[in-house]
């Protein structure tokens, strides 16, 4: 794996703390941030009502290599997945229904937010 930059590492936080406020603004309760394990990492865990939800957060400001939704690739949903179950296995709430969101930012602007409920769904 490869170091962020410190730029990278600051406008990541800021990505995910906007994300946090549009979630809540929205109606999810906020119950985790960086959840890690030693397979992965899951940016937000929040509550939508009775659902569990395990967001990822992508910033991609440079669409060079493909705009944020092209960032997540099998090997990193694979990696989200593995943290959720990971989560799962220690939460008091386990049996509760689960869905992965994504939270989509080209900058850093709430305006343009796109949101993906249920995105890996098959």
């Amino acid at each position: 794996m490869r170091a962020r930059s410190p730029g990278r590492a600051a406008a990541g936080r800021a990505a995910e703390a906007l994300a946090a406020r549009f979630l809540e603004a929205r109606g999810l309760a906020i119950v985790a941030r960086n959840y890690r394990c030693r397979r992965g990492e899951i940016d937000i865990v929040a509550r939508d009502g009775t659902t569990l939800v395990f967001v990822e957060v992508r910033l991609r400001s440079d669409a060079r290599h493909g705009g944020a939704a092209d960032s997540i690739d099998a090997h990193k949903r694979a990696r989200v997945l593995a943290a959720a179950r990971h989560y799962l296995a220690r939460a008091p709430d386990a049996d509760a229904p689960c869905r992965c969101d994504v939270v989509l930012l080209d900058r850093l602007d709430a305006a343009r937010i796109e949101w993906i409920r249920d995105a890996f769904s098959e």
